[in-house]
């Protein structure tokens, strides 16, 4: 009897435990960390021929400038495919191409906010309705510097996708009977990665957030 009672007692110390150490990783506004800063965690080296060297140093998951792409993926099922946001700081350390290519998921399908593509400065999403970064509705254009972070947020709900990078709104699109999908090249994100193109970029921060509507 008193075994079983130690054993009981035992059991609801370490699920407390579990669930502490469950709970600590969602901030007080519903952000849940995916880095942790020490090590990839879920994260995976992405599976681009050519991909550059990936490691964890200083609190950075440091992406090398791969030939030509290279990039990291959530190896898990993402925490969620709609009514969510993801939020992460990158820095491009090398090159001048697209320092952040995120793909995220939008329920069933892939998408991508290209971020500094097209030799440094143009964003957007990749692909709307076949048609990628450079083409379609999205698409902007800003100047990046290298070894300057940026805050990149991405919001996606059952009808829109919008996307911040730092304080300012840069995309807003309803995505009511519209295709979204990825370019091949970056397929090896699916459903949820950092790519880069000739680049090398440093990566913190990410945390995703899901609603409840």
């Amino acid at each position: 009897m008193k075994y079983r009672y130690l054993t009981w007692l035992l059991f609801l110390v370490i699920s407390a435990g579990l669930s502490i150490a469950a709970d600590s990783t969602v901030d007080k506004d519903g952000w849940q960390s995916l880095f942790d800063g020490k090590t990839l965690g879920k994260w995976k080296p992405s599976n681009f021929h050519g991909n550059g060297k990936i490691e964890v140093k200083d609190g950075k998951i440091m992406i090398g400038s791969g030939k030509p792409m290279s990039g990291i993926v959530w190896s898990n099922e993402p925490m969620a495919r709609m009514n969510y946001e993801i939020q992460l700081e990158v820095m491009r350390t090398e090159g001048n191409d697209f320092f952040c290519g995120l793909t995220f998921p939008v329920g069933t399908n892939p998408c991508t906010l290209v971020v500094g593509g097209w030799g440094g400065s143009v964003t957007g999403l990749s692909s709307v309705d076949g048609f990628d970064a450079s083409e379609n509705e999205t698409s902007t254009s800003a100047t990046y510097t290298n070894d300057r972070w940026y805050r990149i947020r991405v919001k996606v709900t059952k009808a829109r996708i919008e996307a911040w990078i730092d304080d300012k709104q840069i995309i807003d699109l309803d995505t009511t009977n519209r295709r979204l999908s990825v370019r091949w090249e970056v397929e090896e994100s699916i459903p949820l990665g950092i790519a880069t193109w000739c680049t090398g970029s440093a990566v913190r921060n990410i945390r995703v957030r899901k609603f409840e509507w």
